[in-house]
């Protein structure tokens, strides 16, 4: 039997320490549970500061407004102006706080901005409150969908 060298089993004993640890196990089926997204690097594993499913159910229902920022280690998307065809004279545009690792209602905060042209000059103006709270509760909907999604085919 030959035995090989300690510099030569060392990178090989290094790498599966890391791949170990970032292998599938009772630890990983609490990262699904809790929605954290884990990714695999050079230096270990990664875990994103947000909720994954929070995070893709805001992408998803603002998908229809131009992304200017995306976060997801910190949690916040920015939109960039949008003007609807059929209010051409008034914009809006939207950032999400996503603040939590768990899937709750108080971990996701939206907030609406809306502009009014007058006379060719955009102002800022008052949005209607219920703009918020009707998108937080798309994207919660949203985001238990992709939840239930996602525990449904792991099992």
């Amino acid at each position: 039997m030959r035995i090989l060298p300690v510099r030569l089993c060392a990178p090989v004993l290094l790498s599966a320490g890391l791949l170990a640890g970032c292998g599938s196990s009772d630890v990983s089926s609490k990262y699904l549970d809790s929605g954290s997204t884990t990714i695999a690097g050079t230096s270990g594993c990664i875990t994103l500061g947000v909720n994954t499913y929070l995070w893709h159910a805001t992408l998803d229902t603002l998908a229809s407004l131009p992304l200017v920022s995306a976060d997801p280690f910190g949690g916040v998307i920015i939109t960039d102006w949008y003007v609807t065809p059929a209010a051409p004279d008034e914009r809006i545009k939207v950032t999400a706080y996503i603040m939590d690792r768990d899937l709750r209602a108080d971990g996701l905060r939206l907030v609406v901005f809306r502009q009014t042209r007058v006379n060719g000059v955009w102002a800022d103006a008052q949005p209607n409150p219920d703009t918020a709270h009707k998108l937080e509760d798309v994207v919660l909907t949203r985001a238990r969908e992709l939840r239930l999604a996602t525990l449904s085919t792991s099992n």
